[in-house]
């Protein structure tokens, strides 16, 4: 590895590894497999078939389906053109989806079969999208016949590393998905800084199992591709699917706390099956101290890593490696989201004055990083909001750095809830919840939960008698489910400040006493 040269374009290494090792096995997927040389045919065989519907350089193609390894197969092809892969998460319902696809300007969209009648039902209201393609997990579809069909093309010489390859849809906070616009160069740089605690062995295999539409999914299977290992990739986050992976051979991989706790909530047999794996990576939401330190009891021979990180750097800005899980001497460590990786700088900035604040004090996080987004698509202006002149990205988390360089976060300036690793904005649920007649005023809150680290509530105001299971119901008609309020409290009028400002920090205050928010 140490006289590879670093990749310029995000498949050289699968370009590589289909030369130097072409009947290694790059992908297992279900009952299937393929080596370097099938996987890179593939790819060029797909980079054709777009090519032969009109998709150029500056174009978007988008995948809608649970984890698929044609979704990784589309954002190198398109990549290799110039043009980019909007992932969108199966979970939305039909108006998000439609907003997202005609905001993306996604052209040829690849949907698993079971996703296609959604897509059926708001077919007139696309407006870019040209080719419809449908994908089966067993194989024997229109993308393999497709595939079948194409002439091979390789990389169009007027494609730059500079060019966006993936578009990822985060909640927004005026209420509708940003999408997150990262280039070639970007997701190299993530690959090479955040690999540390992520090599791979002769014999080891990398399960990815994280959604392909996150970062922890689509950034996360590069690393197998970066050292030329194997992916067992699952279709689902499930103990049998996982279990199916490990026996496999899978034994390094990502995955969020919640997942961990239903492992050791399933009993002797199910933890004796864990222990098969070498490296387990956690992150994309807090993980629960307790739950922590259960895991570090039950595993003493894994390598535990936490990555902290956004959508918006690719992933992993800041990692707690093995070590220091496992330290004695500063077990305060363990509630802290590591140091950064190479080739990263942070501040953390007063927000009201924009000065940095002394070691050891509380202000936003800011960072700098060749991982940093090309910016939110079609939003100029929320993009210099969040990206200073000088580089900077303002990630609106609030935390603090110890004196070893260890960061701790510690809030959020943005409103926003993270609930097993999925990033809900309350502005979004607010919009939504805000339409229902019977409604005056909505505040929306995370509020702790042993198992997501936090879930939505709603504080309503009503002018007439609702339940609140009519309103959560309301909620799950025209949201993902995973964004709807787990529960709703009706109260008489919600608190506020002097100039009218309502005060979530007194709603979410009797939920979150006595309790570290950055540990649940």
């Amino acid at each position: 590895m140490a006289d590879l040269p670093e990749p310029r374009f995000l498949d050289d290494r699968i370009a590589h590894w289909a030369s130097t090792t072409p009947d290694a096995e790059a992908m297992d997927y279900l009952d299937r497999s393929w080596t370097w040389a099938q996987w890179d045919d593939r790819v060029r065989r797909l980079a054709g078939a777009l090519t032969e519907r009109g998709v150029r350089r500056g174009d978007v193609v988008a995948f809608l389906d649970k984890n698929h390894p044609a979704c990784v197969e589309l954002t190198f092809a398109a990549a290799s053109l110039g043009a980019a892969n909007a992932i969108i998460n199966f979970r939305l319902a039909a108006d998000e989806l439609g907003y997202v696809l005609n905001d993306s300007g996604a052209k040829v969209l690849i949907v698993g079969e079971e996703f296609k009648p959604a897509i059926d039902k708001i077919r007139d209201k696309l407006t870019n999208v040209e080719h419809v393609i449908t994908v089966r997990p067993e194989g024997d579809d229109e993308y393999e016949a497709m595939l079948g069909a194409a002439t091979p093309t390789g990389r169009g010489d007027d494609v730059d590393p500079g060019d966006v390859s993936i578009i990822m849809y985060s909640s927004g906070t005026t209420g509708r998905p940003k999408g997150v616009e990262l280039t070639q160069a970007n997701l190299i740089a993530h690959t090479v800084n955040a690999h540390e605690g992520f090599e791979f062995d002769e014999g080891d295999k990398n399960m990815v199992s994280m959604p392909l539409f996150h970062v922890g999914g689509s950034s996360y299977v590069q690393f197998g591709i970066h050292d030329g290992f194997p992916s067992v990739m699952t279709r689902e986050v499930d103990g049998a699917a996982l279990a199916g992976a490990i026996l496999k051979g899978a034994n390094r991989t990502f995955l969020v706390p919640a997942v961990l706790a239903k492992v050791l909530e399933s009993g002797e047999d199910a933890v004796k099956l864990f222990s098969a794996l070498k490296t387990f990576a956690y992150g994309a939401s807090p993980m629960p101290l307790p739950l922590l330190r259960a895991a570090l009891d039950a595993w003493p021979n894994t390598d535990f890593m936490q990555a902290y990180g956004l959508t918006e750097v690719c992933g992993v800005i800041s990692h707690l490696l093995p070590e220091a899980h496992r330290a004695k001497d500063h077990p305060e460590r363990l509630t802290s989201a590591g140091t950064l990786v190479p080739n990263a700088e942070m501040r953390v900035v007063d927000p009201d004055t924009l000065e940095d604040v002394p070691t050891g004090e509380q202000g936003e996080l800011w960072f700098r990083t060749p991982q940093l987004m090309k910016g939110y698509h079609n939003k100029p202006e929320a993009t210099a909001e969040a990206i200073t002149e000088d580089g900077w990205f303002r990630s609106g988390d609030v935390g603090r750095v110890d004196d070893g360089g260890y960061i701790f976060v510690e809030d959020r300036l943005k409103d926003m809830i993270i609930s097993g690793g999925e990033n809900i904005y309350s502005i979004e649920v607010e919009r939504v919840l805000a339409e229902h007649q019977a409604v005056v005023e909505v505040a929306v809150i995370g509020v702790p939960d042993d198992k997501w680290g936090e879930v939505v509530k709603a504080v309503v105001v009503v002018e007439t008698e609702i339940s609140e299971t009519d309103l959560i119901a309301f909620a799950r008609e025209r949201l993902a489910a995973y964004k709807c309020p787990k529960t709703v409290d009706i109260m008489e009028e919600l608190p506020r400040n002097p100039t009218g400002k309502i005060l979530k920090k007194e709603l979410r205050k009797p939920h979150w006493e006595g309790r570290d928010r950055s540990t649940v």
